[in-house]
């Protein structure tokens, strides 16, 4: 909503300042900030407990990560008392600063902000007023209240019991793309089930996932190497290394690979998908060819990205006509 100018959201910071209302309203003492495109699994408590602590204004959750990916990052200097003396929004020079928390790794930003709510109005209404900021928490307002402010480091404590930790921003089609076939690995990086962690989502009421039609050397329904959702049929088709959301129907004879398949689309009899996504609610033709040649895909209005992934447009009825219309 446009709650305070005419604007929508110009920055991360601008996007708390059009909510400061409901921050008044509820009054509270701490306030804390999460990017809603990151995938972790965190118990905010603990980074609570650590502001608090250490008697901080603004506590930064880092992450580690290795120095050669330090420019995709805002990166955190770091004192022996895990205090923040310096925050550079993704460097270009290759020289960032070592962490504290592990002397070979940097600490980078994971978007998770926890800060007094007073030190934040303040810092919001100044930045507003600022004709020269981005209105963005990691390149305008942190680096300016590292100095006038106690600023902590709070290292990321991984609550998704693997060898390495996981932290994913999927803010580029890409990384959605990576994180999702993450989950169908055989050993996947991102346990969905552990027991310990519910997922707090709606959920839907679907049938059970169906798979039809087993004809020897003909057409058969299945799916493997896949997540398969509630009230997906899988009719006759082949279903490798891809998410099928709820609802999802692929036909007779098709293939789909390596893809993302949104709620409730269809796939049309003899149709091959491989490293696409295809939005909810659409229904992709008969013979249908997506991903394996790129001219084509171009041609059709889909977007490849940098990765050679291709995304479907959205609105299903004109993928239809287009379709239809080129392969008329």
């Amino acid at each position: 909503m446009k709650r305070v100018h005419q604007n929508w959201y110009l920055g991360t910071a601008d996007a708390v300042y059009q909510n400061f209302e409901s921050i008044m309203v509820e009054k509270p003492e701490i306030t804390l900030i999460l990017s809603g495109d990151h995938i972790y699994k965190m118990d905010y408590q603990h980074m609570l407990a650590w502001h608090r602590r250490n008697q901080a204004d603004i506590t930064i959750a880092t992450i580690q990560v290795p120095p050669e990916q330090a420019g995709r990052f805002g990166v955190t200097n770091i004192d022996s008392d895990y205090r923040i003396t310096g925050f550079e929004e993704k460097p270009r020079h290759g020289c960032a600063p070592r962490s504290s928390f592990n002397p070979s790794m940097v600490s980078a930003s994971m978007g998770v902000y926890m800060i007094n709510t007073p030190v934040l109005l303040r810092s919001l209404m100044e930045d507003a007023a600022d004709t020269r900021s981005a209105h963005d928490f990691g390149a305008d307002i942190l680096p300016k209240w590292v100095s006038r402010a106690r600023v902590f480091a709070y290292d990321f404590r991984d609550l998704n019991r693997k060898k390495v930790r996981y932290w994913r921003d999927v803010g580029t089609i890409d990384a959605y793309y990576e994180a999702n076939m993450d989950l169908v690995a055989v050993d996947p990086e991102f346990n969905l089930y552990d027991r310990d962690w519910p997922l707090r989502t709606r959920l839907e009421q679907q049938p059970p996932a169906k798979f039809v039609l087993a004809e020897e050397h003909s057409r058969m329904g299945v799916a493997v190497d896949s997540i398969v959702s509630a009230g997906c049929i899988v009719s006759g088709g082949r279903v490798v290394r891809s998410v099928l959301s709820p609802g999802v129907r692929v036909n007779s004879y098709s293939e789909v690979d390596d893809s993302i398949l949104m709620a409730n689309c269809s796939i049309g009899r003899h149709s091959r998908i491989r490293r696409a996504i295809i939005p909810a609610n659409t229904s992709i033709p008969e013979f249908s060819v997506i991903g394996h040649y790129p001219d084509q895909d171009r041609a059709k209005g889909y977007t490849i990205t940098e990765s050679g992934v291709v995304v479907v447009p959205s609105a299903g009825a004109d993928v239809v006509r287009t379709v239809q219309a080129m392969t008329a």
